[in-house]
């Protein structure tokens, strides 16, 4: 009978995040390909394969060809269960991001071989480094010409702050890329541009072996050769230790979309990851071994199945292990719950599970329950911290265009922000509804998903604001005082904060000189 620590050493739980374009969401195909999830891998962008890709499922997704959602998806593979969060790349997304790497493990970092590191990359790499997270870059986009891969090491190294070291090597690169070495296992993979087959593997027994000569041709060879007594000069051995802290990255090279460099991304990634780790909760640190359940919601998800409206709040389990019908506590409103038909994810196939261990995430039927952060356990009153949501940048005036749906809209509304995508404001002075965003993008998703899932139509009007934050005061004078002289300004969050609209960075500073009792937050966690 496998034990509790048993299933916890087996699991891995870990997101894929880049830059938008980089080859995410065709890496993740790759590895559910590798698990068995699925077996025809449908080129994204293919007009041959109908079929999108696993996990863009959202009806703007495959109109847009980005993921907005993240997706969970769970397979096994040999003796390890691994679940993936495929994150959003698009920035105006990035909140979704940040809440999602609360409830990985470790991170793998896709980066495009010609574009190199960019800018999105590395606000998620600072959220990686704020939690010691353990992570893996794939240089992507081996067959396409692009940079010589010192140079990218170097770039990786400043960009992100991080040390590097290779674990698989190129030969060539674009038109001329005949294969990969790999570094950690000592075996030669050469390349055949397709999209079904995986590659052939040269046995060899070092890398001094005549039979690369023959597979790449003597110059190439040589040219491999020199490189990595340059890796081996210039890079510190590959230690274990180090990549769990989070001090260094291991480097591995391919071709998603050709399904070439990903099988040993994969084979390495299981062998050094980490499993389940403690996560910290605001009373004590919590350990996975531990018996009595207990798990924190980091996503909302409204109408997983247009056919029937649910919301499904997504639970990471963090100690012991979860069971269908067993009763638990919900911290916040201190209700004891059971939950009679909770999920795994295979993208969007759902299946109805009956336990869960820590690392694995856990879909559970949301009428209105759950909040984002919420915390279940056995019975003890825990909080997971760490779910922040950020002061919005751009805010808009949302205005029905037709009164016989506004039931409709109200509930639209409140879904969708219970899924925290934006952020809700009521005015206080003219009553009217403001909606508050990271990005541009997200103003579109929401008037189109209130369209084609609550058939409300709305139109936004444009509204000035430089930053919502939210405020409080020790002294009760002191805030009555603010909010009158303010009261133009004054706002309230669903959760009846005080909320002040500031219109510019001056109004903004000149309300902080001259009202000192009053402390302003940007981000929700105070």
């Amino acid at each position: 009978m496998a034990t509790l620590i048993d299933e916890i050493n087996r699991r891995r739980t870990f997101a894929i995040i880049s830059h938008p374009d980089a080859g995410k969401t065709t890496l993740t195909e790759k590895l559910l390909l590798f698990g068995g999830a699925i077996h025809v891998a449908g080129a994204v962008k293919s007009n041959k394969i109908k079929k999108t890709a696993t996990s863009d499922w959202m009806e703007i997704e495959k109109q847009r060809g980005i993921s907005v959602a993240t997706s969970v998806m769970g397979f096994n593979y040999g003796d390890y269960k691994i679940n993936i969060l495929d994150t959003p790349g698009h920035q105006d997304f990035a909140e979704d991001t940040y809440r999602t790497l609360t409830a990985v493990d470790s991170v793998i970092i896709v980066v495009d071989v010609a574009k190199g590191v960019e800018q999105q990359t590395r606000k998620l790499m600072e959220v990686c480094r704020m939690r010691n997270t353990p992570v893996i870059i794939f240089v992507n986009k081996l067959d396409r010409e692009g940079r010589d891969p010192f140079e990218i090491l170097d770039e990786l190294e400043a960009e992100l702050k991080i040390s590097v070291r290779p674990l698989s090597w190129p030969i060539n690169i674009g038109a001329k890329f005949k294969g990969v070495y790999n570094i950690y296992e000592n075996s030669l993979d050469l390349f055949t541009p397709s999209k079904t087959q995986v590659t052939e593997r040269v046995e060899i027994e070092s890398v001094d072996d005549p039979r690369i000569d023959e597979a790449v041709g003597e110059k190439d060879a040589a040219k491999l050769r020199e490189d990595l007594e340059l890796i081996e000069g210039v890079y510190p051995e590959f230690d274990e230790k180090e990549y769990l802290a989070g001090k260094v990255a291991p480097v591995f090279f391919g071709s998603a979309l050709n399904t070439f460099g990903v099988k040993e991304l994969l084979d390495c990634f299981v062998k050094i990851a980490p499993a389940p780790r403690a996560v910290m909760a605001e009373e004590r640190e919590v350990n996975p071994q531990e018996e009595p359940f207990s798990g924190f919601v980091f996503k909302i998800h409204a109408n997983m199945d247009p056919n029937h409206r649910s919301c499904i709040a997504f639970v990471k389990v963090c100690s012991g292990k979860f069971e269908r019908n067993a009763n638990y506590k919900h911290v916040r409103s201190g209700k004891m719950m059971r939950f009679a038909a909770p999920t795994a994810f295979m993208a969007q196939k759902k299946s109805i599970v009956d336990e869960a261990y820590p690392g694995d995430i856990v879909g559970i039927p949301d009428t209105g329950n759950f909040k984002i952060g919420d915390t279940l356990s056995s019975g003890e009153n825990l909080h997971y911290k760490g779910l922040p949501s950020f002061s919005p940048e751009m805010f808009k005036y949302i205005e029905n265009t037709d009164p016989m749906k506004s039931k409709q809209l109200e509930k639209g509304i409140q879904q969708l922000m219970d899924e925290g995508v934006a952020q809700l404001f009521t005015n206080q002075f003219n009553g009217r509804k403001i909606i508050g965003t990271v990005g541009q993008l997200q103003f579109e998703v929401i008037q189109y998903r209130l369209l084609h899932e609550y058939g409300a139509t709305v139109r936004w009007e444009p509204i000035s604001l430089y930053k919502a934050c939210w405020i409080e005061s020790d002294d009760a004078d002191a805030l009555e005082a603010f909010k009158k002289r303010k009261h133009q300004f004054m706002a309230i969050d669903r959760d009846g904060r005080d909320v002040f609209l500031a219109d510019s960075n001056y109004v903004l500073q000149m309300a902080q000189n001259d009202f000192p009792k009053i402390r302003f937050h940007f981000t929700s966690e105070f």
